[in-house]
């Protein structure tokens, strides 16, 4: 088994058919001072299964802070069960959302999502946590969470 999408978003669902919906994906949070909480996250995941992965799995995922730390812990199981007969094609998706509230972010660096399965680290998604750039003497317009905009078609944007 193995991961065939990965992203950190604003919010996610699946829908009754198996669909990924997703608003916001991003891998850097500009904050105004730290410790930093982060009101909502998604964790967004899409797992590929083949006829040899039937079974189960122990699965976890880990958020890891600059300094190798952990920041939190989700633990739980996966099950993956025979494909139909006659399945054009038998490996399976597995579409899977974590919403994570209020996740703090002691302080500014890169963190980690590390993605486990029985043990064996599938993936890491670096997430960078920095300040917002301190207002310079000069006017700049800025998008959000501080980008700043350095062309807009008809004059500077108001974000």
């Amino acid at each position: 088994m193995n991961i065939d999408f990965a992203a950190i978003a604003d919010a996610a669902t699946v829908d009754g058919g198996g669909k990924l919906n997703i608003l916001g994906i991003f891998d850097r949070i500009r904050v105004r001072e730290f410790p930093a909480r982060h009101r909502r996250l998604a964790l967004v995941l899409r797992l590929a299964a083949g006829p040899e992965d039937q079974g189960e799995f122990a699965a976890d995922i880990r958020l890891i802070d600059p300094d190798g730390g952990q920041v939190l812990r989700l633990d739980g199981t996966i099950r993956v069960g025979e494909a139909p007969k006659g399945a054009v094609n038998p490996e399976t998706r597995i579409p899977h959302v974590l919403n994570l509230d209020g996740v703090t972010f002691p302080k500014a660096g890169v963190y980690n999502f590390e993605i486990r399965l029985d043990e064996e680290l599938l993936q890491v998604m670096p997430l960078t946590v920095e300040p917002m750039p301190a207002p310079s003497g000069q006017s700049r317009t800025t998008g959000p969470e501080g980008v700043p905009i350095f062309f807009a078609p008809d004059g500077p944007a108001q974000a």
